[in-house]
């Protein structure tokens, strides 16, 4: 049997995490929008989105992505939530049977204002 292998981001809160006005939040996740986007533009973003309804609170989004794990690592390194401390990274290889998961070209929020407008 062939598999194929994606690379998956877990985004996680950490227990560490620094307490911020809201609006310092705001800005932030704003920026972390704005990266996902740039990711998503350069083609390097098969699927992604926040988690809702965990049984972990701290557990915040998956971001699946068509790069080595060590780029993915980098990649996300630079988002300006993980800079600042309000997310952490979980980088794992995941292997499928091949074919077994597909990926439809379905735009992602690049901004608060895109993201509030799919509510």
């Amino acid at each position: 049997m062939r598999f194929d292998q994606h690379t998956v981001v877990l985004l996680a809160r950490p227990a560490d995490a620094p307490e911020l006005p809201q609006d310092a939040v705001d800005r932030l996740h704003a920026a972390h929008l704005a990266h996902q986007a740039g990711l998503v533009e350069q083609g390097l973003v098969l699927a992604a989105g926040p988690f809702v309804d965990t049984d972990d609170e701290r557990l915040r989004g998956l971001v699946v992505l068509s790069v080595h794990r060590d780029m993915a690592r980098e990649l996300f390194h630079n988002d300006p939530a993980v800079r600042a401390g309000l997310l952490s990274v979980h980088v794992v290889s995941w292997m499928v049977p091949e074919g077994n998961v597909r990926y439809e070209g379905v735009p992602m929020p690049g901004s608060m204002l895109e993201a509030a407008a799919g509510d």
